[in-house]
Formats: C-alpha cells, structure tokens, sequence
C-alpha cells in the first residue's frame, strides 16, 4: 500500500456543451496529506499490472492511449459510497489495473464539488487514471419527466445519454456501469466481447420479462408509437452495465434519437420509468447479448420496498443492487439483506467518521481550494 506522497494535475476545461472537465493523472509525488482535513476513506491498496498487461507508451497515461480500458460511471455525494466500492473492485479483480481509465460523471450542483470529489477519489486510489466531468444538468433538465421514484429524475441517471459527447473523441468504446454494484471477476473479460453486426451497445438481455409492463397504455394502444418494434424483437435489459460503441454512437448520433423519445414522452405519457424506457425503445431487440453472469441486477428490490432478493441461477461475475435498496444503506441500518454482505468486502468507507447531519456534510464538502490544485478556465 502506498501513501499519501503525491502530486495532482487538475486542468479544468471546456469539453464540449454538455460538460466541463477535471482531469487527474498520477505523476511525481510529494508530501500532501489529507487535502480537506478529513478522511472518510481508507486507502485502498496499490493495484499493478499482471505479467502480459498492454504496456504504455507514455509513463503518464492520457485518455486516448490504445492499451486502456474505458470506463465511465457518475460520481456523487449520495451514491459516493458506492461509487469507491465499484471502483475498489474492479480494481481488485481486473488483471490489468494500472491499463483502467475511468471516466467519473458528476453533477453541476452536488453538495460535494467535482473539485473535492477529485480530491476524494485520488487520496483514497493514488494511482488511478481518472478525469471528472461536470454534468450540465440543463442538458436534459426540460426532458426530465416524473417517475415512480423520485431517485429516478436525478439528471445524472441520464448522464449516460450523453457520454459521446462528454468523453474525448479519442475514446471510442466506454463500459458504462452503475454506482450501485461491485465486479467478482476481470473487467478485461467484458472490454473483450465483440459487438456484432453493427451493434451500438451490448448488454444482458432478459427475454423471459414482461416487456409490456415497461410501456403505459399510451404507448402500447398508438399504433404510430408502438410500431418501433415490428421489426424487432424486443427483450429487457438493465442500462447499468452496458458495453458501448462510441464510435457508432456518434455516428448514429443517438442521442438525438433518445432524446425525441423522451420529448414524446413530456407530451404524452408513454412511460413511467425515469431513463431506463428510452433506451429500450431505441435498442431493444437489437442489442449484443452478454451472459447474465455481468449484472445480476436487481439485489436491491423493487423500485418501492426495496425487499431483499436472492441471485439469479448461474454464475456471478457482477453484482448489482438496482432497485430502492442499497447495501451501504441497510448495512448501516443494521438491517442487512444476505447478499449485502457480499458487497461489504470493498466498501472502504471509515465509519467513525460517518456523516451524520446535513452541518456535517457542509464541513466535509467546503468550498475550499488547495495549493496543490491548479485551475485553468477557458469559459
């Protein structure tokens, strides 16, 4: 395990519309200590490269080297926990750590600021590949429709609608995964599956699902909408583990095509599941099928009670809590579900000290600024 001797290159810039950028490279250390005067995480230990790993051309890896794996999740104050856990697994498995980039979205108006989430993440993993976004949340704040649960209008869910758009254009693949899960196996594996025959985006599909129940009446009873799927044949998947072609993406520019669905929906009610439906009725039935084994979803419950749920047959090389349940919340609580446990390995949170009350949380998250961070605006 290493310690805190390190040095941050922070460069903010505009990146494109959508966002604004935070980039933060490992480099040459020296003494900095805990930047805010506090430390909710431990450090997590230093993760190297196996025998056979992509060697770098540059001792300072930027976003457009070939030999990284991409990856992109969001970043925020309620979900952080479980965005350090993710991390931390992924981490531990992957047979090739120091070749992981990720790409960590964060909000316009979190309580924590991207510059101190930033800060978090580098004292807990100082050797991460990293650069933090600034969600512009205006982006999509008028396309925003209300859901069964409020969670679900958070603009960062949609976050991923955008990612074409927010990551440099040298980035033409990009796993997405939620904040909500950890990895049991290598992410090398999933960076490896092929997308065939064109396809944008390769996900678990559950065919066995009600696809129905995804759509209101509205929707199923206006034959002008509802034949988005004749020619195809549509199946379930869970848009927190997806496998993306950003290439294809840009091309197809498909998130103009998410977003008219989701200008229809502001109209006429087409839908009740926050960002989940627009993906559907632009890819279902023509996805890349991977195994279930990379999201057992669904550990956290329903969208409602949050009950506890066991693991679907087969093998597990993710586990994910989506649903209103989330582990680091129960354990807490000390109301676990069985499978939270199995979460509980990666979370590197310090409980002595927990945040308590929202006074707290404005002392952990304070506009301050560091010596040791530099800012360049070109706004």
């Amino acid at each position: 395990m290493v310690g805190f001797r390190q040095y941050v290159a922070v460069l903010l810039v505009l990146s494109a519309p959508f966002c604004l950028g935070i980039r933060s490279i490992p480099s040459r250390s020296i003494d900095g200590g805990d930047f805010l005067g506090f430390d909710r995480f431990t450090e997590a230990p230093d993760y190297r490269n196996g025998r056979g790993c992509p060697v770098s051309a540059n001792k300072i890896t930027s976003s457009c080297d070939p030999s990284l794996v991409h990856v992109a999740m969001t970043l925020d104050s309620e979900y952080l926990r479980g965005s350090i856990a993710a991390v931390h697994s992924a981490l531990k498995h992957a047979s090739c750590p120091e070749n992981i980039f990720f790409h960590f979205i964060s909000a316009e108006f979190d309580s924590a600021s991207p510059r101190v989430l930033t800060q978090l993440v580098r004292s807990t993993f100082p050797s991460l590949n990293f650069k933090v976004y600034i969600f512009r949340e205006d982006t999509v704040i008028n396309l925003i429709s209300s859901s069964i649960r409020e969670a679900l209008e958070n603009p960062l869910n949609y976050a991923r609608n955008y990612l074409g758009d927010i990551l440099d254009p040298c980035v033409d693949r990009v796993i997405y995964i939620d904040s909500d899960l950890v990895l049991v196996d290598d992410i090398h594996k999933l960076w490896d599956i092929t997308l065939t025959k064109s396809k944008i985006i390769g996900a678990p599909e559950y065919c066995h699902a009600n696809f129905t129940k995804y759509f209101t009446d509205n929707f199923w009873s206006d034959p002008l909408l509802s034949r988005v799927f004749g020619s195809r044949k549509p199946c379930y998947f869970n848009t927190g583990v997806m496998v993306m072609d950003l290439v294809r993406w840009r091309k197809g520019n498909y998130r103009k095509r998410i977003e008219n669905w989701m200008e229809i929906q502001r109209r006429k009610r087409i839908y009740d599941l926050g960002s989940l439906p627009p993906f559907l009725l632009v890819f279902a039935g023509n996805v890349e099928a991977i195994d279930h084994r990379w999201n057992q979803h669904g550990l956290g419950g329903d969208n409602v009670k949050g009950s506890c749920r066991s693991l679907h047959p087969g093998p597990v090389s993710l586990l994910h809590w989506s649903g209103k349940g989330k582990p680091w919340v129960r354990l807490d609580n000390k109301q676990p579900c069985p499978l939270d446990y199995l979460w509980e390995p990666y979370d590197l949170f310090k409980h002595s000290n927990r945040i308590k009350d929202h006074h707290q949380s404005s002392v952990l998250f304070p506009p301050s600024s560091s010596s040791l961070i530099g800012f360049s605006s070109f706004l």
